[in-house]
Formats: C-alpha cells, sequence, structure tokens
C-alpha cells in the first residue's frame, strides 16, 4: 500500500508492505484522517516527545530507525477480518475507533508504532473491540473528528461543570475550538474565547463563542467580568479573595495552548475560586508560585485522552447534529499534499484542522 511514512527525519510518500490483521483484528481502508498537532510535534521534535512519553510512564514509544506511518483522528471502511474474529462488523462497514491495540499484554498506538501504521496510509489494521460503526450518513472526514473533539469532551469532564459557570478558553487552535464546540453543545455559556490569530479568533465565533478576544489588547478575564460579575467585583480586592458580598458565576478556564508560564499565568489572573483545566501539552518544564494558587484557592486539573464511552457520545453526537464539527477542517489534502500540510500547519495563522481525504 501507499503511505505517508516518517522515515530518516523526512516524510516521504512510498509504497510500504500491507498490514494484516492477527486475531481479534479488522483490515480497513482509510477513508479520511486529520494531522494533529500531536504529529507536528511528533516529526518535529521526536526524541524528546518520546523521552517525555517515557518519563510520564505513557506506554507509547517506537524505534525513531524504523518507518512510522501516523495518524489516529481517522474513519475507515472494514475490508477484512483476522482469524478469531467476531465479524460483527461487515465488510464495507464505515468505521471509526479508538486508535489502541492491547496484543500479548503490550499496548501499541495507532500512528506512534512501528506495527501498527495510521491514517496517514491507505489501510489500517485496529482492534476489532474498539470499532464503532459510523451512524448514518455522516460524511467520513466528519466522523474522523471524533477523535480529537473528543479530547476536549474529556477536558470539559474534567471541569465538573454543574452548571452557571462561565468559561475562559485560553488559545483557539484545533483542541481550544473544539472545546468551545464541546461546550456549545452542552448549552455552557457565555464563553469567552482569547487567542493573537485573527483567523482562529474568527474560527472561535464560528464554532460558538460568544466573546472573543486578542489578549494583545484586553485581557480574557476582564471580557469575563463582563459578562460573569457583578457590577464593581474586583478579582484582586479582599472581598473577592474571602468570598465576601454579591459573587461573580464560577470561573472555569481550559488552557489550551501549552507553553512554559501560562498555568501560572492563569492561575495570577483569573479570579479566587477558579477551576483551570489543563488541556495543552506542554513539553517542557513549567513552575507555578504555590503561594499565589492557595492564596485564590485554584483547583487544577490535567486531561488526558478520552474513555470509549465518551468516544461514542462524541461520534453519535455528530451524526445527530448536536455538535457540529464541520468549520474545524479548513484544508483537505490527498497523500502527496502532506508534507506541505505540516509546514502550513506550523504557522497558526494559516488553518485550524487539515484532512487527508483518500475516497
Amino acid at each position: 500500500m501507499k503511505a505517508v511514512v516518517m522515515r530518516d527525519s523526512q516524510l516521504l510518500v512510498d509504497s510500504i508492505a500491507d498490514p494484516v490483521p492477527a486475531q481479534g483484528e479488522v483490515l480497513v481502508k482509510t477513508l479520511a484522517c486529520g494531522i494533529c498537532g500531536s504529529d507536528l510535534h511528533m516529526f518535529h521534535h521526536c526524541e524528546l516527545v518520546l523521552s517525555n512519553f517515557k518519563r510520564g510512564n505513557l506506554p507509547i514509544e517506537f524505534d525513531t530507525q524504523q518507518d512510522v506511518v501516523f495518524g489516529h483522528e481517522f474513519c475507515g471502511e472494514v475490508l477484512d477480518h483476522g482469524p478469531g474474529s467476531d465479524k460483527a462488523l461487515k465488510v464495507g462497514t464505515k468505521v471509526c475507533s479508538l486508535p489502541f491495540v492491547i496484543r500479548d499484554n503490550q499496548f501499541h498506538h495507532i500512528g506512534y508504532s512501528n506495527q501498527y501504521p495510521g491514517g496517514y496510509g491507505e489501510q489500517m489494521v485496529l482492534a476489532e473491540q474498539m470499532l464503532m460503526p459510523v451512524p448514518g450518513d455522516l460524511p467520513a472526514d466528519i466522523a474522523a473528528l471524533t477523535e480529537p473533539l473528543t479530547v476536549a469532551a474529556h477536558a470539559v469532564s474534567r471541569a465538573q461543570l454543574v452548571g452557571g459557570e462561565v468559561p475562559v478558553v485560553v488559545g483557539c487552535g484545533p483542541i481550544g475550538l473544539a472545546v468551545i464546540a464541546i461546550l456549545k453543545s452542552q448549552g455552557v455559556g457565555p464563553i469567552v474565547a482569547s487567542d493573537f490569530s485573527p483567523k482562529r479568533r474568527a474560527l472561535a465565533e464560528k464554532m460558538g463563542a460568544d466573546v472573543v478576544v486578542n489578549p494583545a489588547e484586553q485581557s480574557p478575564y476582564q471580557s469575563w467580568l463582563q459578562v460573569a460579575a457583578p457590577q464593581g467585583y474586583d478579582i484582586n480586592g479582599p472581598m473577592a479573595l474571602l468570598g465576601l458580598g454579591p459573587q461573580p458565576k464560577p470561573c472555569v478556564v481550559f488552557e489550551c495552548v501549552g507553553v512554559p508560564g501560562l498555568i501560572q499565568q492563569v492561575i495570577q489572573s483569573a479570579p479566587p475560586r477558579s477551576r483551570l483545566v489543563v488541556v495543552g501539552v506542554c513539553m517542557e518544564s513549567d513552575k507555578i508560585e504555590p503561594v499565589v494558587a492557595i492564596g485564590k484557592e485554584a483547583n487544577v486539573h490535567f486531561s488526558f485522552g478520552y474513555t470509549a464511552e465518551e468516544f461514542h457520545q462524541t461520534l453519535y453526537a455528530l451524526a445527530d447534529g448536536k455538535l457540529d464539527g464541520a468549520p474545524l477542517i479548513t484544508g483537505k489534502v490527498d497523500m502527496a499534499g502532506v508534507k506541505g500540510a505540516f509546514d502550513t500547519l506550523a504557522k497558526p495563522d494559516e488553518h485550524a484542522k487539515i484532512m487527508i481525504t483518500f475516497e
């Protein structure tokens, strides 16, 4: 089959061996696959990313001296079943899948594995137990958004929303935009969104943000005050610190950038008793000042991955029209265009999600 292969620190379109499904596995034809920011990080900083995964006890690893085919945001079509499969999903069924295979008590991440090529290739082998049929006539490119949108859905779940919160989304890249879409689909709002890029701010509005801020001109927390707090409320005043007098609606901040210093910046700037959900993946060391977080009684949650139930719910929310992910897709390429797409995505003003299509 043909695939976009990471080889010798390059992305090349080449012919590689067709994957063969083992017991309990299914062979699928790739229909669409999104290019994830994690793929860009892995391509440009492979050794650092793998080293950080190892230190964090995340079971994602591969031999960088061998070929790797990226792609974990995908939709495919069943071609064949491996031995011992239940064959519950017939050949020709359109499917999505959690991008994981557990074989011989070993964890493999589709797209970050030497053994399991991802959606940048024409075919994939997936675990039958991880497959989910795509409902109705949901287009393959929209179905392929299930994975990144479920990352956002899990982050929103980690926020433990109970109603009445006014969220602030810091960073309107693909994950920040996905968080906005999930919040909007759940009726949470008004939503304040912040990004330096005018194009990403425009996309944030399309995804459902109610107040969109350029942080170079105004603090998003000032905008939050205008929609969430009683008149005269002072974030840094003694009444706010002690929780006395008229209180604002609860503030929940989703940090979707992942650069050093941003967690501390949120703790410093957000109102007392805010909840911070860290979704952006920072690959460098960072530091905070605990005395500031203690004084504000800040709650900090870190979000990683998702559950199978969340994945299923997101897929069906897309199919039912409760969740609109279409504005996330700002470009489409074939395999020959992937290398150029990586270059383009290095410039945040250009695109949100570029989709590789095979149909």
